[in-house]
């Protein structure tokens, strides 16, 4: 149970194979691992449960693919999702219809087991645009225990609009899921989490974690913990409103940002002076 002001999330860093039936145990072991930590959350990284697409995945050549146990392995995850009380945030390729190349998405599973939403990558990659996916065109929040939850994945890290757009979204969270062993990600990431006054889940697979492991950031841009570096592990990190370290980043900046921004301060300052409209004056 999540007490006012506070929640914990965890951020499975799992092995992501191109194989679904390997990938769904890991994930449903994680969350049990999550559930008994007291977790309300568990996000995992860019194509947790289907695999992800790429140029060096052969698996994948021509959407030539069996979605029977993407379909299957989705299914008991929901399953484990009801039994446990949590919600799960999953990457995965969704099926599109006819001959349309699939999403890169974000499954978003509610702790009755239920699809309650699903995000579907906007700004693909060159590779991922003329090769792989369909680009989606919605953002995507939620709410558990009074929080608020929104998702981007990956190269997303690199389009600031798509972050203040959280902040618009009044998102306490960011669920950033990605497959990349760019640790520049994680400085980009830690710069919007200052800027925007937002906590910010990284999940990575296992294989990238050397690079750069999962983590959890601070509204003031700070890592409260990583998971490990050689390996799968989950890391469980309250999100908590009243801690003191937070106190400047959630209740004055974030704020005062949002003031500043509306510019009405700064109008009614203005004053009409010809040393401040003369700007070639000494």
């Amino acid at each position: 149970m999540s007490t006012p002001g506070k929640i914990r999330i965890a951020v499975a860093q799992t092995e992501v194979t191109t194989d679904p039936g390997a990938n769904g145990p890991a994930i449903r072991a994680a969350m049990r691992h999550a559930a008994a930590q007291g977790a309300r959350l568990v996000h995992l990284g860019e194509g947790a449960l289907s695999g992800y697409a790429g140029a060096a995945k052969p698996y994948y050549a021509g959407w030539r693919i069996d979605w029977t146990p993407v379909t299957e392995q989705l299914h008991r995850t929901m399953a484990l999702a009801e039994e446990l009380g949590v919600w799960v945030v999953a990457g995965g390729n969704h099926r599109l219809s006819r001959d349309h190349r699939p999403h890169n998405s974000l499954w978003v599973i509610n702790d009755r087991g239920e699809l309650a939403d699903r995000y579907d990558k906007r700004l693909l990659s060159h590779a991922e645009i003329t090769g792989f996916y369909t680009p989606g065109d919605h953002a995507c929040t939620f709410e558990v225990g009074g929080f608020r939850f929104g998702c981007l994945i990956c190269i997303e890290v690199n389009f600031p609009e798509l972050w203040m757009q959280q902040r618009a979204l009044d998102v306490d969270c960011v669920l950033f899921s990605t497959f990349s062993e760019d640790p520049v990600f994680e400085v980009i990431a830690r710069a919007h989490a200052a800027v925007n006054g937002l906590w910010v889940s990284i999940a990575v697979p296992a294989q990238c974690a050397p690079a750069t492991p999962s983590a959890v950031l601070g509204p003031h841009g700070h890592v409260l913990r990583h998971a490990r570096s050689d390996g799968p592990d989950v890391i469980c990190v309250d999100l908590d409103r009243t801690d003191p370290a937070l106190d400047i980043a959630l209740n004055k900046a974030r704020p005062w940002r949002d003031t500043a921004r509306a510019g009405d301060i700064y109008a009614a300052r203005r004053v009409s002076d010809p040393r401040s409209t003369d700007r070639t004056s000494t």
